[in-house]
């Protein structure tokens, strides 16, 4: 199960604006609610697998590192 993150949605005239507070750049604007509440399901998904790979990039060259000698 994945852990529970606020969105913050708000009406800015003709567009439904919002974000996700805990995650940075998690962030979108529509002309409805459900719409933006779609495109930031969306963006939170990209925005996991690209942290996803960015952690598995860096478990690669940490682990093809020798240790240091003592």
């Amino acid at each position: 199960m994945l852990p529970a993150h606020t969105v913050v949605c708000a009406r800015h005239g003709r567009w439904w604006i919002g974000w996700v507070e805990e995650v940075p750049g998690v962030n979108a604007q529509e002309r409805t609610k459900s719409a933006l509440r779609a495109s930031l399901r969306e963006i939170m998904a990209e925005a996991l697998e690209f942290n996803r790979q960015d952690s598995q990039a860096a478990e690669g060259a940490i682990s093809s590192e020798k240790p240091p000698s003592a």
